[in-house]
């Protein structure tokens, strides 16, 4: 049998999330850097993110962020935008929830953007209204049948 050589299994690379509890400094958007939420996680470190300006992009996750900070769809990330690329982007920071409530509230997101929800794409006004239309049936038509 050979003997283990390393200093642990996967739990010592994942490491203690000490850093989460504590509260962080809001990090503002700067020249070449654009606010962006997920649209669909695609694997192999990716995603799709739909920008606040209008242009959806494939991101990047950072290696520094890669298994480390968990990003899902809907959620508020911070991408660099690349100057040779236009349709590629970098993840730098993923907001937490409370964090792209204050986001909103300085009128650094739109009002329009949906916070706390999955998925947005896909989700239009006539998905929305597909939901609710009923058939009512009188006394008399059930009779008929």
């Amino acid at each position: 049998m050979p003997k283990n050589k390393g200093k642990g299994g996967k739990n010592r690379k994942r490491g203690k999330n000490e850093a989460d509890d504590e509260k962080r400094e809001l990090v503002f958007k700067e020249d070449g850097q654009e606010y962006a939420q997920v649209l669909r996680m695609l694997g192999n470190g990716r995603c799709e993110a739909m920008c606040i300006d209008g242009t959806k992009r494939l991101c990047h996750i950072r290696g520094k962020m890669h298994k480390k900070v968990w990003i899902a769809a809907g959620d508020i990330i911070l991408v660099g935008l690349r100057d040779y690329q236009d349709d590629k982007a970098d993840v730098i920071l993923k907001y937490m929830p409370d964090e792209a409530r204050l986001l909103k509230a300085y009128g650094e997101l739109p009002e329009n953007t949906r916070l706390n929800e999955g998925i947005t794409g896909g989700l239009d006004e006539e998905d929305e209204a597909g939901g609710d239309e009923y058939i009512e049936f009188e006394d008399e038509d059930i009779d008929k049948i």
